[in-house]
């Protein structure tokens, strides 16, 4: 291997190319072209002695020196990060909304992520209904907010799918020929409508048992064995099942996780390439 000073800007675009599975997603994040990334990965591996990455028309991964290669790009990027950081006396607020029925266990590594990128950062988070979220957003509040594709029509960076069922507790049990006892956020809740909706369509009563002002409520009361709810499949309890067969409930439809903001300035877009490349390495 070359003991020569490796070039940061191309242990970055090897790390956001694993981080996004794809050269192009990769360039974009980068605001440069596809080209300009794979003459940048090109270089590294001549520089290492080493193919760092595997790449055919349907898939990207990493080659086995890739992977070893990996954490310490990663350590190369970090520390070179707080260096230039230091050299920043300003510090800047980050402010980014999350949509309560989309905050998950993405959060500690989307702020470690965002916090290893810019130490200089203050970061503050709100979770909230999507309309309060995006309310705000539009008063200029907010910085970014993460929500349904749905909530909001408006043009935003896609971070990829999210799938719904139907869950409840490992011993819940419901008489043939009662209501369905629904776990719900409150009625301001899109997703609320969707699971209401589609029992509705095909003819399924159903009571509302427990109304739960946040998602940690609703998860609770579903763990509780009160009744069921809608949930996005990754936010679901390890101590509940999908039951959607069990019970012929319909099948819900996916959706996307969108991030809006309205950022120009460099510093805040490489913070919202840090969120895009943890939120979609979960």
């Amino acid at each position: 291997m070359s003991r020569s000073v490796l070039d940061v800007d191309a242990v970055r675009a090897f790390v956001t190319i694993v981080d996004f599975q794809s050269f192009t997603k990769a360039a974009d994040a980068l605001g440069t072209t596809q080209g300009a990334i794979s003459v940048k990965l090109k270089r590294l591996e001549a520089r290492l002695g080493h193919k760092l990455i595997e790449r055919t028309p349907r898939w990207v991964r990493l080659s086995a020196q890739g992977a070893v290669f990996l954490n310490a790009a990663r350590e190369l990027l970090s520390a070179h990060d707080r260096a230039a950081a230091a050299l920043i006396s300003e510090r800047r607020h980050f402010r980014l909304g999350i949509a309560e029925h989309v905050a998950g266990p993405e959060i500690p590594a989307l702020l470690a992520r965002l916090n290893e990128r810019d130490p200089g950062l203050t970061i503050e988070v709100r979770i909230d209904s999507s309309r309060a979220l995006l309310s705000t957003y539009d008063d200029a509040k907010l910085d970014a907010v993460i929500v349904r594709q749905e909530d909001d029509p408006r043009d935003g960076e896609d971070l990829g799918p999210e799938h719904y069922g139907w869950f409840a507790s490992r011993n819940f049990k419901c008489r043939s020929g009662d209501p369905l006892p629904l776990v719900a956020l409150a009625p301001c809740c899109n997703l609320r409508d969707l699971a209401t909706n589609s029992l509705d369509e095909v003819g399924l009563e159903w009571v509302e048992v427990f109304v739960g002002g946040g998602q940690t409520a609703v998860v609770s009361a579903v763990s509780a064995g009160l009744g069921i709810a809608a949930l996005a499949r990754r936010l679901a309890p390890a101590d509940t099942l999908e039951i959607s067969q069990d019970y012929g409930l319909p099948k819900l439809p996916s959706t996307r996780i969108v991030l809006h903001s309205k950022f120009t300035d460099q510093r805040s877009r490489e913070a919202l390439r840090a969120i895009s490349a943890a939120w979609r390495k979960q």
